[in-house]
């Protein structure tokens, strides 16, 4: 299986942040393996995961769809 495959695949409801346990919308592809993050954590680690990771798949515009305007203001 190649790193392509991963990347086109959506984030589910199932997938969880790595940190906290929070639905998962970025998905961080690194050189050794794969990082999880919900919205939140993954705006508090973006600048050191962004300057390792080989692709980041960002679907936190899902929360807007899902959650409606303000949902990422907290």
């Amino acid at each position: 299986m190649t790193g392509t495959l991963e990347t086109t695949t959506p984030l589910t409801a199932a997938d969880r942040c790595d940190r906290c346990g929070a639905q998962a919308y970025v998905r961080v592809l690194l050189p050794v393996g794969e990082l999880l993050f919900c919205a939140h954590h993954a705006r508090e680690h973006a600048p050191k995961y962004s300057q390792v990771a080989t692709h980041v798949q960002d679907e936190t515009d899902k929360l807007l769809a899902e959650h409606g305007a303000g949902a990422g203001a907290r």
